[in-house]
């Protein structure tokens, strides 16, 4: 890996289908990453809840993936993007144990203690964007 990112991939997640296919295009860009396994496990279940988000919350949206190189560094990184209501109060979406539904229980919090960077902007009525790296240690 040489030069800021390699080609981003984006797929859509408009069904369940594309929250599985996310899992697997994270595992693959992980694992090419070398990240442990168990930072491997760290972002593709952060992945998969923030995909999940996208689908239910979102009404569906995209997940873009690439490989980063910054400052020395390797890394995977996300971005999560929907189009749906957005999130009202980011500082409560964002508290331990908060849920708006019925997901996985991970919630956002869970996924932002699970990835090295998190960056979550929203805007009611515009739709939500997560943006998401782990870095190869």
């Amino acid at each position: 890996m040489s030069g800021a990112s390699r080609t981003p991939e984006v797929l859509e997640i408009t069904a369940n289908a594309g929250v599985v296919q996310a899992r697997q295009l994270v595992r693959a860009l992980a694992q090419a990453c070398r990240l442990s396994l168990v930072e491997q496990t760290k972002l593709i279940t952060a992945a998969s809840e923030l995909a999940r988000n996208t689908l239910i919350y979102g009404g569906g949206g995209t997940m873009t993936a690439l490989l980063v190189d910054e400052h020395g560094r390797r890394g995977v990184r996300l971005v999560f993007a929907d189009q749906g209501p957005g999130i009202a109060d980011v500082d409560l979406a964002l508290t331990d144990g908060w849920t708006s539904g019925n997901g996985m229980g991970l919630g956002l919090s869970g996924s932002k203690r699970l990835v090295d960077d998190f960056v979550l902007d929203s805007t009611p009525g515009q739709g939500t964007t997560v943006t998401i790296t782990k870095w190869a240690r």
